[in-house]
């Protein structure tokens, strides 16, 4: 299994295909979600075979945007893992476990396994994290962009019912990001608390 042959090809791939407009699922945002990945399977003491296996499916797990579309990348990035990664030495066992962790991460996430959780922690991290509203704001300028969400109060009130809805799976994330996320939900849902 060549990861970083792999890893090379996707990010190529991305850089080249993804479209300028998805402002928060861009190439940015797969690094982040494969370095938080890296330190996830180091704090909950995985296997160097499953961590290889994380940090794939952290590089594909938004692949599927490429189609420049929001509905169903997951579906799309495991088209493309199935697709590539034969030819990279992977495994058809280790393929099917990277589609399940890329496909837990659909919202609402449905982690099955740790190596699963981890990549859904990985993915939402941010939630609890100093940049928090930050990157929440380059998400609302991509749904919008997109014509998937309206003014700011209807964000808000989308941002407090998904951290209200959301859970942190790994025992690291719940210790160290569950706290600070809602400590967020508390001032988003006194801010939506003065709307109209």
């Amino acid at each position: 299994m060549d990861y970083r042959a792999a890893k090379q090809f996707i990010l190529a791939k991305l850089r080249a295909e993804l479209s300028d407009r998805l402002v928060y699922h861009g190439l940015h945002h797969t690094l982040d979600v494969l370095k938080m990945a890296s330190e996830l399977c180091e704090s909950e003491g995985v296997s160097d075979h499953e961590r290889v296996l994380v940090k794939t499916a952290a590089l594909f797990h938004d692949a599927g945007f490429i189609k420049n579309k929001h509905a169903g990348h997951e579906t799309e990035g495991c088209v493309l893992v199935r697709e590539f990664l034969p030819e990279f030495g992977y495994k058809t066992t280790d393929i099917e476990c990277i589609c399940g962790m890329i496909m837990a991460t659909k919202i609402p996430q449905s982690p099955g396994t740790l190596l699963e959780e981890i990549l859904c922690d990985a993915d939402l991290d941010y939630l609890g994290r100093d940049d928090f509203f930050a990157i929440g704001s380059t998400l609302f300028e991509e749904l919008q962009s997109y014509q998937l969400i309206g003014d700011a109060q209807t964000w808000n009130r989308l941002q407090v019912s998904f951290l209200t809805a959301h859970r942190f799976h790994t025992r690291t994330n719940k210790a160290l990001r569950e706290p600070v996320k809602r400590r967020y939900l508390e001032d988003l849902q006194d801010l939506v608390s003065t709307y109209a």
